[in-house]
């Protein structure tokens, strides 16, 4: 009887605990699932990597920081040039292209293209002012045209400042102490000097005209794609450039610095 008695209580006790071992469990699955939850909300508040920072550290060509729009000036000039406007840009395109056929290809002289159209403005303004004392209309009204001096000194200051800029650099370029920038001046004047032997001054011009028309829009749309490829072509001419300036450049002799210029 004792041992049956032993056994009923050994029942009852483990009767009681599973529940408490259920309730248990349960707190500790809860608790567990709450601290994974709370890991996971951690993980997603977590800031991810700005697409600012990405983008800055992407490679873009001639190292500009602004967007092409920005670069151009941002205003009409920039509107034109990227197509922003395109009955406007195509005008200024046709416009361009008219005037070279007409000097170029029919070798029209620009002082002879002047004087036609005076005579011909003169002469139309001339018969309608004579024209309307027959049919008892009253005459055209002829605007009085009168140019500002502002206008004119603004762009002779700026003209002046960029000449100005040139000679500076021309002459910091002559003191021999750039040799990198000697050689690049060098090439491009060398460069302008064949492609003048092939083509004057105004296909010269027409040619930067329609490039500026073409090529900044065209970089716009495929920005991504050229700077990708502008950056693995600089990365090869940098290493050219060491190879060149480790074997060639560094032996020659150059002139004497600011520094010791000063002591």
């Amino acid at each position: 009887m004792a041992d049956h008695a032993e056994d009923l209580d050994k029942k009852e006790e483990t009767l009681i605990e599973k529940p408490a071992e259920k309730v248990h469990g349960d707190h500790d699955s809860s608790s567990s699932a709450s601290s994974e939850s709370d890991s996971e909300k951690k993980v997603k508040s977590k800031p991810a990597s700005s697409p600012t920072s990405v983008k800055d550290k992407i490679f873009r060509l001639f190292g500009r920081e602004k967007p092409v729009h920005q670069v151009f000036g941002g205003g009409k000039p920039a509107d034109v040039f990227l197509w922003r406007n395109k009955r406007i840009s195509a005008a200024v395109l046709g416009g361009a292209t008219a005037v070279w056929v007409l000097f170029e290809l029919l070798e029209y002289h620009l002082l002879t293209l002047v004087c036609h159209i005076l005579i011909l403005a003169l002469a139309i303004l001339f018969l309608w002012s004579n024209a309307t004392t027959f049919i008892n209309k009253s005459p055209p009204r002829i605007p009085e045209v009168r140019l500002s001096e502002e206008p004119f000194l603004q762009v002779a200051a700026a003209v002046r400042f960029e000449i100005n800029r040139a000679l500076a650099v021309l002459r910091e370029i002559a003191s021999g102490r750039d040799l990198k920038k000697f050689l690049a001046v060098v090439s491009g004047l060398w460069f302008f000097s064949i492609l003048g032997s092939y083509c004057n001054f105004l296909t010269l011009f027409y040619i930067t005209f329609v490039l500026l028309h073409t090529l900044p829009v065209l970089y716009e749309k495929y920005e991504d794609k050229v700077d990708s490829f502008a950056e693995k072509a600089m990365i090869e001419i940098r290493k050219k450039y060491a190879v060149f300036d480790e074997k060639v450049l560094s032996k020659i002799p150059r002139g004497p610095s600011k520094d010791k210029k000063r002591a």
